[in-house]
């Protein structure tokens, strides 16, 4: 109730200005100056202090310690400004950015890409719901253009000021009166120089792309190598792989960009899958961006409708309408998983040239050659680059169990806060993957997070998160085949999060009102912007922005004039796509 209150009553009175009259005792009418009776006083003040226990209580959180300065924690800068809290943000860096922050050198405690990134989710659809990409940029993006939108956020919003650079966060814990005042003390390193304060909140933004994942002892042999071997992160550009012959082990966005990209300088290139993968391209039907044809809330809505058997018969035909996987080698083990799709608009077209061959799980190595589960051999190979992603870990947190409360598995309510901490003043922003984009997801993470810090949302008991927790659990162990997977869905955890603090849109109330609006929204993509459409923290241009977001997607395409009468009309192209799924739902209800 109160999550939704903007301007929130401070005090009893003002929340119910007319509680006296509902108090269900005869009380003999007075003068509103004379002094009533003390035991009508007593009823009074009993009944006032009901009426209180129902309002969310905001708690004096005030000072919050940011760590990181990547996408997540200029988010959560901002929206600390925009609730009157003070943050303050600790990056151990001299610039903004994270992960999207190129280094011709991977650096310790740092996130690395190579140099040829591009984004898989076109700017529409990762953006800031509050700042729009500028209508020149390119639908999706190579890294130094999304780091020069990054600097345009953090300059529009005068984030910089808050960022403390070249400062490593050592320590985070509670303090000794933590059960009261929730407050942590975080050490901090500069230059040699070690600092100490105290905070009310603590948000660690830190991402989960930062200490690699290397599974050396699953590959007997690799000790025996006499090729080089090292994990993605240390590769940036191809050159020094001229003529070689490299086998990159990992199914991933990361592996498969390395195996094409090498493809074009290496003498042969080997990809090994241990489990396949769906592999999508990000131009989609009639050249559109995949994730503005895709990520609609129609189209959740159908999934959750339709029965699983046709769910999945659609969700396989759809994956396998670009070019059928099994003739490439790369069709997943559990095809109607849900896990993340690989990203690559070049690798079947590599593929099917023979500069890039797809084989199995490595089984292991000899001084030269990589002999494969199948019983393959691939002699005379030079480098092996281990895709294998990523360990997330929180080394600065003193006590690990905060994160990691049950089987050393990541365990947070929401995905966002640890259960079982007696105050709810830590949040983790970031640490979910899906196939929408990180930039409205963190923004969304941080204020729900910020909204629970304050007292403006109440949470359940510890008891009622967990099984929370487990019924997500069970649910990625159905969807994406594990159950400890960061992997969530877009749309249901965004308005999962957006219903808690009052910031979904209202659709039937939306249809009645601004049907236009509601057409674009409810059928066409959902755009970030949508979450800014009401409640706090609302934006005055987010109907425009949802309006004209396909205008912005064409412009960049649209470089020379070509006299055409048919006009885009995102919600015919829907009603073409969805035509087989409907006629197969009308058959299902006949039968049954």
């Amino acid at each position: 109730m109160g999550a939704q209150c903007k301007n929130r009553p401070r005090n009893i009175a003002a929340a119910y200005p007319d509680a006296l009259e509902m108090l269900s005792v005869p009380v003999v009418r007075h003068d509103k100056n004379a002094v009533l009776p003390e035991t009508v006083r007593q009823v009074q003040l009993y009944a006032l202090k009901r009426c209180a226990s129902f309002l969310p209580q905001e708690t004096m959180v005030q000072r919050v310690a940011i760590i990181g300065a990547g996408l997540s924690g200029l988010a959560s800068i901002k929206c600390c400004l925009d609730e009157g809290l003070e943050p303050t943000c600790f990056e151990r860096s001299d610039d903004i950015g994270g992960l999207w922050k190129f280094a011709e050198h991977a650096e310790e405690g740092r996130a690395s890409i190579y140099h040829s990134v591009f984004t898989n989710s076109c700017k529409e659809m990762m953006c800031f719901p509050d700042f729009p990409f500028p209508d020149d940029f390119p639908n999706y993006m190579h890294n130094s253009k999304l780091q020069e939108y990054i600097r345009m956020y953090a300059k529009h919003f005068s984030l910089l000021r808050y960022i403390k650079f070249k400062t490593m966060v050592s320590s985070v814990k509670k303090r000794p009166d933590f059960s009261v005042t929730g407050q942590w003390d975080v050490v901090t390193n500069r230059d040699g120089k070690e600092e100490s304060a105290v905070f009310d909140a603590l948000m660690v933004c830190s991402g989960h792309h930062v200490y690699p994942h290397f599974p050396a002892d699953c590959f007997p042999g690799l000790n025996k190598f006499k090729g080089s071997y090292f994990h993605s992160r240390e590769y940036k550009e191809p050159e020094k792989f001229k003529g070689k012959r490299v086998l990159v082990i990992g199914l991933g966005n990361t592996g498969s960009d390395i195996a094409v990209e090498l493809s074009h300088t290496a003498s042969q290139v080997y990809l090994s899958s241990r489990s396949g993968s769906w592999v999508m391209s990000r131009v989609w039907d009639n050249g559109y961006p995949w994730d503005m044809l895709t990520l609609t809330r129609f189209e959740t809505f159908l999934r959750d409708a339709l029965p699983t058997a046709i769910s999945d018969w659609l969700y396989v035909r759809r994956m396998n309408r670009w070019f059928k996987h099994e003739n490439y080698g790369l069709m997943p083990l559990n095809r109607t998983s849900r896990k993340e799709p690989v990203f690559n608009d070049d690798l079947p077209s590599r593929i099917t040239c023979g500069t890039v061959v797809v084989k199995p799980n490595v089984k292991e190595f000899t001084e030269t050659s990589a002999i494969f589960q199948d019983g393959t051999v691939q002699e005379n190979i030079d480098f092996v680059i281990f895709a294998t992603g990523y360990s997330y870990s929180y080394p600065f947190i003193e006590d690990n169990t905060i994160i990691k409360c049950r089987d050393n598995e990541v365990t947070l309510y929401k995905g966002i806060l640890p259960p079982r901490l007696e105050k709810p003043t830590m949040a983790v922003i970031g640490l979910i993957q899906s196939l929408g984009a990180i930039i409205p997801t963190a923004d969304l993470q941080a204020r729900w997070a910020i909204r629970v810090f304050k007292g403006l949302y109440k949470l359940p008991p510890v008891n009622d998160m967990m099984k929370d927790i487990d019924e997500k659990m069970g649910k990625k162990l159905k969807w994406y085949g594990q159950s400890n997977t960061l992997q969530i869905d877009y749309i249901s955890y965004m308005d999962e999060l957006a219903s808690a603090i009052g910031v979904k849109p209202n659709f039937p109330l939306l249809f009645l009102t601004d049907p236009r609006l509601a057409l674009e929204a409810y059928f066409g993509p959902c755009s970030p912007y949508q979450f800014r459409l009401t409640g706090p923290g609302k934006w005055d241009g987010a109907r425009n922005a949802i309006l004209t977001q396909w205008d912005r997607t064409l412009k960049t395409t649209r470089t020379r004039v070509v006299h055409d009468s048919q006009k885009h009309v995102p919600f015919l192209n829907l009603l073409r796509v969805l035509v087989l799924p409907l006629l197969l739902l009308a058959v299902f209800l006949m039968i049954n």
